[in-house]
Parts: structure tokens; sequence; C-alpha cells
């Protein structure tokens, strides 16, 4: 009897330990808040950085890491970045993994000043959608002006630092990502109807839709189909008369590239998109209000008479001038 009372607590022992080992630890808890730091910094301007993050972040305490020439080499040249090891740094992060909520950026500025000047909000989150970045919230700071992409390699040597390395081709992807959309904003600033959350949005729909029609990245689309998917979100954004056909293509091959990059075949893509696309329309609900009145059926179907009496009109100078000679 008493062997047997042994036995069956060493079982029920294993099996507890069977089920606790089982147990996914949630992300949020094991992940430490880090600070990436520039390793450019002033002793004076790390110090402000470090008060101007934690600030931000609500946090007392955090860990840091130094974010080095050679940390830009890791993350950013494969994609084509030309940084070196003596490359200096000075935009840094805080990032803090939360259970929920998708993916949130705030741009922090320094002493009052937004000093980073290429990399906008939204951008850094589609790249960190792309790079396999879930719940979490980012904050960007720089004491200088700069770029902006310091702060984006740091945050993906933050993760490795907690033991969840991303995978390289998705950081090189969300790095193509970065350098495409910040160049057809840089092209279109100028431009009445383009604003920056509006490609952003447009973009975060896009993944949203290829994941969905390639089950998760079970299926590949074929550039064709992904270049529907463009048009389409394009259309929804009302930017199909602002991006020209070679802003069109970069879009799709940063697409393809993506798709290639494996980051489609996360069971979190699909959601963290649609999380992206719906904060992006949150912050800006005037402009998408406006955007969403201008492609009723009415507006759409007026345009579409508008066109059929060019057609028309077109047609019927041709068929007087044919006519004249019969």
């Amino acid at each position: 009897m008493k062997k047997w009372l042994i036995t069956l607590t060493a079982v029920a022992a294993l099996a507890t330990a069977a089920v606790a080992a089982a147990k996914p630890v949630r992300a949020a808890e094991s992940f430490q808040p880090v600070a990436t730091l520039g390793t450019s910094l002033t002793t004076d301007q790390k110090s402000g950085t470090l008060s101007t993050l934690k600030g931000a972040a609500g946090l007392d305490t955090v860990n840091e890491l130094t974010v080095t020439g050679d940390t830009l080499v890791k993350y950013l040249n494969p994609s084509g970045s030309s940084f070196t090891s003596a490359s200096g740094v000075w935009s840094s992060a805080l990032v803090q993994k939360t259970s929920d909520g998708g993916i949130n950026v705030k741009i922090v500025p320094y002493n009052n000043v937004n000093n980073i000047t290429t990399i906008t909000a939204d951008q850094y989150r589609n790249a960190a959608l792309t790079a396999g970045v879930t719940n979490a919230n980012l904050y960007i700071t720089s004491a200088v002006k700069i770029d902006g992409s310091g702060a984006l390699a740091g945050v993906y040597a933050a993760f490795a630092q907690n033991g969840q390395t991303l995978n390289a081709s998705q950081i090189d992807a969300a790095q193509s990502e970065v350098n495409t959309l910040s160049g057809i904003t840089a092209e279109n600033k100028d431009k009445d109807g383009y604003t920056d959350k509006q490609l952003n949005n447009a973009v975060a729909g896009m993944k949203k839709d290829m994941a969905s029609q390639s089950n998760s990245g079970e299926q590949t689309l074929s550039q064709n189909q992904i270049g529907n998917i463009v048009d389409s979100q394009l259309k929804v954004n009302n930017l199909t008369n602002i991006i020209n056909n070679n802003q069109r293509t970069q879009i799709i091959n940063l697409l393809v590239k993506i798709q290639s990059s494996g980051a489609l075949k996360s069971s979190d893509f699909k959601a963290q998109a649609q999380k992206l696309a719906t904060s992006i329309q949150d912050s800006a609900k005037s402009l998408f209000s406006k955007l969403s009145s201008l492609n009723t059926q009415e507006n759409r179907n007026f345009l579409q008479k508008v066109w059929d009496s060019i057609v028309s009109f077109f047609k019927a100078i041709a068929d007087w001038v044919t006519g004249l000679f019969n």
C-alpha cells in the first residue's frame, strides 16, 4: 500500500510538472523592458535620453543596451545599407512587450524637439510587424537630428537580448519596407491628397489581405495576385491617382519580398496587421472618414457617369470624322 502511494505521488508530481512545462510563458511576462541607447551619445545625452524614454513609458527601471556601428551592420546592411563599425548612433528606443494591443509606436520629443527626421511612427510600426514583432510598445527618441535607423536596429537587438531573436529574412524585408515607404512619402510630401498615414494604412491592409488569401502563407501568391491586392488597397485609401507606376511596382516588389521572408506564416501576422490598420485609422479619424465618404457607391457611380460621358464625347468625334470620309 505504501509503495502504491509513493508511486501514485510520483506520477502526480510528474503530471503536474508536465502540465507546467506545457503551459506557455506569456511573452510580456518574460520580456524585460529594454532601453537601447546610441553609442555616440554624450554622457549628458545618454542620461537625458534614458530619462526621456522611461518617462514616456512610465517606467522607473529598465535594462540597458548600447547600439553600436556593429549593431547597424548586423541588422541594417543586409537590406542595402552601408554602415560600418565606426558608424555613429544617436537615435534610441525603449521596447516594452504587452500581452495584447498590437504594435504601438510613439516618437518622443527630446527637450521638446522631435529629432527623428525620416522614419515616421507608422513606418516603424509596419517595419516591426514585418520583422515579427507582436504586441509591443516602442518609444523612439534622439538627442540630435537623425533619420532614426539606429532606433530600429536597437528594437531588433532588444528582442535578441531577451532571447526572442527575430528572423533575419524578415528583418531584411522590414528594412526594405522602411526604405521603400519613406522614399515614397518623400516623393509625395507636397502632393494634395497624400499622407503617410494613407500609405501605411494601405500597406497594413495589403499585408492582412495577403495573409488571408495565402491561408497564412500556406499558398504562394503570384505577382499578379499581389498586384490586385495593392490596387485594391490603394483605391480604398484614395491613392490610386497619386501613387505612380514606379511606386506601385516598388510596393509590389516589397510585398513579394515580405512573402518570401516567411512573415505571412506567423499565426499572429494577420491579426497584428488588422490591429495596425485599425489603430492607424483611429489616430486620424477625420482623414479616414473623409476617405470612406469618397468611396461610397454614389460617388463611384458619379465618377463612372463622368467617365462614360468623356468616352461618349470622343466616340462621337471619332464617328463624325469617320463620316466625313464616307
